[in-house]
């Protein structure tokens, strides 16, 4: 008996623009055609459309401590959700909703006390891309509570030319947040002034924790 085995593929189908060329006047039974032009000379490409944003999933470890992220990513406003395992008296889940897309999320331990924080990155939707933060700390391994950062407006040094376009990352031991510095006369896609970088550290807050601007850097 024959085997017949058949191999899936899987195809990506691109939509291009088009555009009808008219041609005017006739020709006689003895003209040939004009030969078809090459492709430089053809209908331009239309733009390709941005890529949807896709569903976020991500388990992270530290310290004994086990965060799972997830979030649909499929509107403006979506729902977070963090599951925790490991802590010693509550693991419930966390759910909330943020003003954007889920781009990232990190584990670590910024204060050195031996209990992990999860920092999830979350992106705005529009020409803007205002990032923001949702964060919780680990309270000696039992339970979580919010990190909360303070919105950059509320300083109104490092406000100055800020038109969103963030990004987050661990660097050591402190959160930094980066941006392009918008200049007057300047388009959203064309900042001129450069890059400002802040670093905060994780202190102890009145209600929880709270991200403290440690020094800012601009290049």
């Amino acid at each position: 008996m024959k085997r017949v085995v058949v191999a899936a593929t899987c195809v990506l189908t691109l939509t291009w623009g088009a555009a009808a060329v008219l041609l005017a006047g006739g020709c006689s039974a003895k003209d040939t055609a004009a030969p078809a032009p090459p492709p430089s000379e053809q209908a331009a490409t239309a733009p390709a459309e941005p890529a949807a944003p896709s569903r976020y999933h991500q388990t992270l470890a530290l310290q004994g401590v086990t965060f799972t992220v997830t979030c649909d990513n499929d509107s403006s406003i979506n729902q977070l959700s963090i599951v925790p395992a490991g802590l010693l008296v509550d693991n419930q889940a966390i759910t909330q909703d943020v003003d954007g897309t889920v781009v990232g999320a990190e584990g670590a331990d910024l204060d050195a006390n031996g209990s992990p924080e999860l920092y999830v990155y979350v992106r705005s939707a529009g020409s803007g891309s205002y990032g923001s933060l949702v964060a919780y700390a680990a309270n000696n391994r039992k339970s979580l509570s919010g990190i909360y950062l303070p919105p950059i407006a509320d300083n109104a040094t490092m406000a100055k030319g800020y038109m969103g376009h963030d990004e987050f990352a661990v660097v050591e031991n402190r959160l930094v947040q980066r941006f392009p510095i918008y200049l007057d006369g300047d388009t959203n896609a064309k900042p001129t002034g450069g890059t400002r970088q802040i670093h905060y550290k994780l202190v102890p807050g009145e209600a929880g924790w709270l991200m403290a601007v440690d020094r800012v850097v601009q290049y």
